[in-house]
């Protein structure tokens, strides 16, 4: 029976079609943009195009939705549209259709305020149970779609896993200071230390949310690569996380000197990902070490399906 994928022309979208086929699996990309992994064309807020898409569907992986690049360019509405509306008119027709199993695609964004904290505070440690704190548009339709999930599986039965995934996007860093101060591979190498995540990794976490979201119910998992730290050096890495890294990592200092590179000279919070290998059995591959490794090499610490889907942007984003 078929996966539908929503989302299927982005990022995310576009790696899961591939991986699914690659595998053996039938797979259905929805998008409003025709893409070489969109099969069909059209908005998720249309029921009768859902309804259409969902016959003879096994499960869904919900990825569509307008991304924090485009609060800048779009409406608040249209946040509400794509993020909210579109979670309902897809959970609503799940049930219609005797789905299976919903994965949903959150973002680490809903924490918001949560993430910074105050100026003389230790870094901010980011688990299940913090409670998040919007601080824009998008992370609030994130987090009301989340709800909404969450309300489905406990009143319907139905399925559901929540992934907050924290950066896999291939542009450059929103942060105008950190982009004109560090190379973009420098800076996505260093917050593999805290805040991202490969690409080939978000899928894995995908598909195994996706094969025991049935045993699981309802779950809410970060998806971020496994960090090196502990609870214990969040005040060092507030103060000087160049030394903390290199406390772990006695190879590094070589190794970016011979690129060039910095670390960042302090780290505001740290996402932990134990609920999801938990849970989910989540083996995470591309982590610091991992590219650390892949450096000294002269190897791209990318994984394979990073490099083969590429950097896409963002429709609509200025």
């Amino acid at each position: 029976m078929t996966i539908v994928v929503t989302g299927s022309a982005g990022h995310l979208g576009d790696a899961l079609i591939r991986t699914l086929r690659a595998d053996g699996r039938e797979a259905l990309g929805l998008d409003l943009k025709a893409s070489r992994f969109t099969d069909r064309v059209g908005s998720i807020c249309d029921r009768a195009f859902v309804a259409e898409s969902l016959r003879g569907a096994r499960a869904i992986i919900h990825c569509a939705t307008l991304h924090k690049p485009h609060v800048a360019s779009r409406s608040n509405q249209d946040f509400l549209n794509a993020n909210v509306m579109g979670t309902l008119v897809l959970l609503e027709s799940a049930l219609a259709a005797s789905v299976e199993a919903f994965v949903f695609t959150s973002t680490t964004s809903v924490f918001g305020s949560a993430l910074t904290p105050p100026a003389d505070a230790p870094a901010a440690w980011i688990d299940e149970a913090v409670t998040p704190v919007p601080k824009n548009i998008y992370g609030a339709t994130k987090q009301a779609a989340e709800t909404l999930c969450e309300l489905f599986a406990r009143k319907h039965r139905l399925p559901t896993v929540v992934l907050r995934t924290s950066r896999f996007f291939p542009e450059a860093d929103d942060n105008e200071a950190v982009s004109a101060a560090y190379e973009l591979a420098n800076v996505q190498v260093n917050e593999l230390l805290n805040r991202r995540v490969d690409l080939e990794d978000v899928v894995s976490a995908h598909l195994l949310a996706l094969d025991r979201a049935s045993s699981i119910g309802f779950g809410r998992y970060i998806v971020s690569a496994t960090t090196p730290f502990t609870l214990a050096d969040a005040p060092m890495l507030r103060g000087d996380a160049a030394a903390a890294t290199r406390r772990l990592f006695a190879d590094c200092q070589a190794i970016y000197a011979a690129r060039g590179w910095r670390l960042f000279g302090h780290i505001d919070r740290v996402y932990d990902n134990r609920a999801a290998r938990t849970a989910l059995g989540w083996k995470p591959r591309y982590d610091f070490r991992h590219a650390l490794d892949c450096l000294a090499e002269g190897r791209d610490f990318r994984s394979p399906l990073a490099i083969a889907v590429g950097a896409k942007g963002y429709s609509g984003a200025p």
